[in-house]
């Protein structure tokens, strides 16, 4: 995916690119944040109908990001921190509810998708059987 990056696209337009190709993940962009504590809380995340530049410490911002499965999600994040200034954090949907990513920020992005699939509707996206969930796939 490429996702074009400029002042004046609004954010709700990049995370519905963003969710076009990953359903079960979101971004969301925060402003006046300390990128040295990589904390981006809640109350400082920007309204979606904004545009990027609302949300950059960049007076340059505009570009191409080319995001693909293999890309982690610490990755991603960095890249919109040095590239454009943007604070931005991937959370998985898990059933009704958005995680944070942190913990897992290693995991690639498929990989992050696929397990927010597969715990908000039981479906691994390999499976041939939309009832079949296989408990102990991580066992050897």
């Amino acid at each position: 995916m490429r996702l074009s990056i400029y002042g004046e696209r609004l954010i709700t337009d990049v995370q519905n690119q963003f969710a076009s190709v990953y359903p079960f993940l979101k971004l969301e962009f925060s402003k006046n944040v300390d990128f040295s504590q990589n904390i981006y809380p809640r109350q400082k995340q920007i309204a979606h109908s904004l545009q990027l530049k609302d949300a950059s410490t960049s007076k340059k911002m505009e570009g191409e990001l080319l995001i693909d499965d293999v890309m982690t999600v610490s990755d991603l994040e960095s890249t919109f921190r040095n590239q454009f200034g943007l604070a931005a954090q991937v959370f998985r949907r898990s059933g009704n509810i958005w995680l944070e990513t942190s913990i897992t920020n290693g995991w690639t992005l498929k990989q992050q998708n696929d397990h927010g699939r597969e715990i908000t509707i039981g479906k691994r996206p390999d499976s041939r059987d939309e009832n079949e969930y296989e408990l102990n796939r991580d066992q050897d």
